[in-house]
Parts: C-alpha cells; sequence; structure tokens
C-alpha cells in the first residue's frame, strides 16, 4: 500500500493521524518543526507508553538551530529519547519517520506551517516490509552514529548512492520526464537531461535551474511556494525526495528519498503536475 501526501491539500492530518495510530514506536527525523500539535503528539504518544526516538538535526545554524535545541529539550522532558545528529555531513535534511516499524512515511516538507499550509509538497505513506525496515535501519544507523552501507535498491539515501540510482533513473527516460524542483543546478545532471531532450524526450521542470539549462522546459511553481523534489519517468514511476538536484544534496549531505512503482501514485502526482504546469493549482 502507497498512499500519497500532496500539500497543502492535506494539511497535517495524515502525520497527527500516524502518530496516534503508534501503539509500540515512533521514529522521527525532525530538522525544523514549528507545528505545535505534532509536537504535542509525540508527547503524548510518548506518556501511553510508545518508545518515541526523536533524531533531532543540529546542523542548523543562528535561531533556527536554538529553536531545535529548545524543541530537543521539550522533547525529552516530556519522555521522548532525542538522539543528536552527527557531524558526518554538511547538513542532515531528510523527512521521514518510521511507525510501529509498520509504516513509513518519506517527506519532501518540513513539518512547518509554510511547508505544509503554502507550499507544493509532497509525501507518500508505505507499508512495504522491507523499505520500512530499511528505512527503520538507516534511521537506527543515523542516530547511533554507525555507518550505514545502503540495501533495498527501492530507498535513495544521500550521500551514499543518490547520484547514482537518480541519474540511472533520468537516463532509462524513453518519452517524458516531469520534475518538480527549485534548485535543480547540478552541471552532470543537466547534461543528463538536455541530452534525453535531445534524444526525443519531453522534459518539463516546475521550478528553477541556471542558465546552463538550454532545451529544458522549465516554469516556476505558480502560487504556491514549491518544496517537493520529484521526478516522474514516462507516466509509470516516480522518484520522490527531500534532494533537490544539486551537488551538496546528492554528494554532501543526509537527503533520503525512494523509487516508486505504483500505478496509482505515479498517477496521483501526475495529474497534480500536469494541473500545476497549467496553472490550475488544487490548494
Amino acid at each position: 500500500m502507497i498512499r500519497v501526501i500532496i500539500q497543502p491539500r492535506d494539511g497535517i492530518k495524515p502525520l497527527l493521524e500516524g502518530v496516534r495510530r503508534a501503539k509500540e514506536s515512533v521514529e522521527i527525523v525532525i530538522y525544523r518543526l514549528d507545528r505545535l500539535e505534532i509536537e504535542q503528539e509525540l508527547k503524548a504518544a510518548a506518556v501511553r507508553g510508545v518508545a518515541v526516538h526523536a533524531l533531532v538535526s543540529y546542523t542548523n545554524r543562528g535561531d533556527e538551530a536554538k529553536d531545535v535545541r529548545k524543541l530537543a529539550a521539550r522533547l525529552g522532558e516530556a519522555g521522548v529519547k532525542v538522539s543528536q545528529t552527527a557531524d558526518d555531513f554538511i547538513r542532515y535534511h531528510n523527512k521521514m519517520m518510521v511507525v510501529d516499524r509498520r509504516e513509513f512515511y518519506l517527506l519532501t516538507f518540513n513539518y512547518t506551517f509554510l511547508d505544509i499550509h503554502h507550499s507544493r509538497s509532497l509525501g507518500i505513506i508505505t507499508d512495504e516490509r522491507e523499505v520500512v525496515e530499511e528505512a527503520a535501519r538507516l534511521f537506527a544507523a543515523d542516530a547511533e552514529r554507525r555507518p550505514y552501507q545502503p540495501g533495498h535498491p527501492t530507498l535513495i539515501v544521500s550521500p551514499e548512492r543518490a547520484r547514482a540510482q537518480i541519474s540511472d533513473f533520468i537516463r532509462g527516460a524513453q518519452r517524458q520526464l516531469l520534475i518538480y524542483d527549485g534548485k535543480l543546478n547540478d552541471a552532470r545532471i543537466l547534461r543528463l537531461l538536455q541530452d534525453r531532450a535531445r534524444a526525443g524526450v519531453e522534459v518539463k521542470i516546475i521550478g528553477a535551474t541556471d542558465r546552463r539549462a538550454k532545451g529544458l522546459a522549465v516554469q516556476t511553481m505558480p502560487l504556491l511556494h514549491l518544496h517537493a523534489q520529484a521526478i516522474i519517468r514516462d507516466g509509470e514511476e516516480l522518484f520522490l525526495g527531500s534532494q533537490s538536484l544539486r551537488k551538496a544534496e546528492l554528494d554532501e549531505r543526509r537527503e533520503v528519498g525512494m523509487l516508486i512503482r505504483d500505478p496509482e501514485a505515479v498517477r496521483h502526482i501526475s495529474v497534480i503536475f500536469e494541473l500545476d504546469w497549467g496553472d490550475i493549482v488544487v490548494p
């Protein structure tokens, strides 16, 4: 089962329901969080005996760093186990949650008012056992500051092998690539996209690139802030994750994405993309 989250349409409800359903454990990576309801649900879960473990990113700067430290202290006082991200990468930027080791939430958005209510953001919820287990293994490695060795090929983890996997995904396009990305500026990825365009593949990008993106159809996200990173290939497969297609997020930061072949999930996000492309924004 794969369930798609479309923001701002779906709002905070899927996240709150996920934490409320937890009976045994919640493992959550937090980069930014300003929605009090999510903080309260995590605390409530800990109070009712759920083993809540928050891996909090301390690689923010300035006021964001102060805010996340205050959040970590509040969670710890409520009985949530709090771990701090290591200094291995320039940033831990992934957004994921594992509930009861049975459901995996992969998000392109932070737990913030802007990302949830005023941005085109995406997420998925899956109960595919092997994917859930791999996500839990990644969480444990990062929480315990151990090296992570990629396992399941569906999960795309930066920096270990994201560049190679995403490049192969793009290279395999035969007809069409629909891309959400507000920061697409990696030179090698741009060359790949241009190669596919010259081969007759339709390439449409909602977001922003740099001046090297010649021969590609690019337009900005209408009305909403863009905080989605996704690639739909040939209407049949989908990459969705926290990594934009730029060097830092492919090679230097902890980011997590996923390859999805569920027909309904791919169709759902394809429809949203085409509506956004035509400036028919689904709120």
